[in-house]
């Protein structure tokens, strides 16, 4: 590689690394509205994270490699399953916006299901979520799964001693036949301590743009944290599979969390390089006898900014 092809390299770099810069900004621009109190006290309890220039160049290292991953999960027609469970603000929403960022919607998706309707409380319990598996050539994160059964519905009593017993002993199986069909199945438990989960609890409440984040059954696992804990460690134990492991991502430090888990998940996928034709851009075909038509201004939206 010649010195101006490095120098190049560099500043594409450069440039694109301020571009994610601005956008996880964008992302985490809540600090300004935070009680002063909230902020020192938050400060105070955590130690100095990973620093955020060495964050974002090893971010964009690995979601690189992510870009790499999709190629060849479109080009061998692989299906990858993930799933995200843990405690409310454990982060596993911020590691899934780091993974999809820069990946194709269309190879690479996200489902978070809302609460069962009243048909499908009538239906095998796995039914509604056999509905969003991937097909070939298709990447699916489960922002929280079929372990609801295991965390919330038990612990809030939304599901029977039947029912819960019925899941241990199916999902085991399940999950077997979705990896015997082809199906890469990959299970992350995010975990954060008591203290830290208070403390993020207490930012969304003072924060205008979180405060949608914190529900009445998000409240509730405060009060229930033990219960939440007992019911971890049992789905943990029974679920725990050969052929679908679980995997502890500890997450106090969200963006240690956020690098440690995509490195992770990168390392049990068995992708390689896909060959690329290269790309040319073609000529742009002009007609001399093409005027390009003026529209009328009150169809333009307003530039106020």
């Amino acid at each position: 590689m010649s010195s101006t092809d490095m120098h190049d390299g560099k500043d594409w770099l450069e440039a694109e690394l301020a571009d994610t810069l601005d956008e996880d900004y964008e992302l985490e621009l809540s600090e300004p509205a935070l009680s002063m109190e909230i902020r020192r006290i938050y400060k105070t309890a955590h130690p100095p994270s990973i620093d955020r220039v060495a964050y974002f160049r090893h971010l964009l290292a690995l979601q690189s490699e992510l870009i790499k991953l999709q190629s060849w999960v479109s080009h061998s027609g692989a299906k990858i399953v993930v799933i995200f469970e843990g405690r409310d603000s454990a982060g596993k929403g911020g590691v899934i916006k780091r993974i999809t960022q820069r990946l194709n919607p269309r190879v690479c998706r996200v489902a978070a299901l809302p609460a069962p309707t009243e048909r499908e409380r009538t239906q095998w319990y796995f039914q509604r979520y056999t509905a969003h598996l991937p097909a070939g050539g298709e990447i699916v994160l489960f922002d929280r799964s079929w372990y609801n059964r295991a965390g919330v519905e038990r612990v809030m009593g939304f599901a029977t001693p039947q029912q819960i017993e019925d899941f241990f002993r199916d999902a085991p199986e399940f999950e077997r036949m979705l990896v015997r069909s082809g199906i890469i199945l990959i299970k992350y438990w995010f975990s954060i301590t008591d203290e830290e989960q208070q403390m993020r609890f207490l930012m969304r409440i003072h924060d205008p743009m979180k405060q949608w984040k914190l529900s009445p059954m998000d409240l509730q696992s405060r009060v229930r944290w033990e219960d939440y804990t007992k019911a971890k460690e049992e789905m943990l134990a029974r679920t725990n599979i050969a052929e679908a492991p679980w995997f502890i991502v500890e997450a106090n430090d969200k963006k240690r969390a956020r690098l440690n888990c995509i490195d992770h998940l990168l390392q049990q996928i068995p992708y390689t390089d896909v060959p690329h034709e290269e790309v040319t851009l073609p000529d742009r075909v002009f007609n001399p006898n093409y005027d390009r038509q003026v529209l009328p201004s009150e169809i333009y939206v307003p530039s106020k900014y």
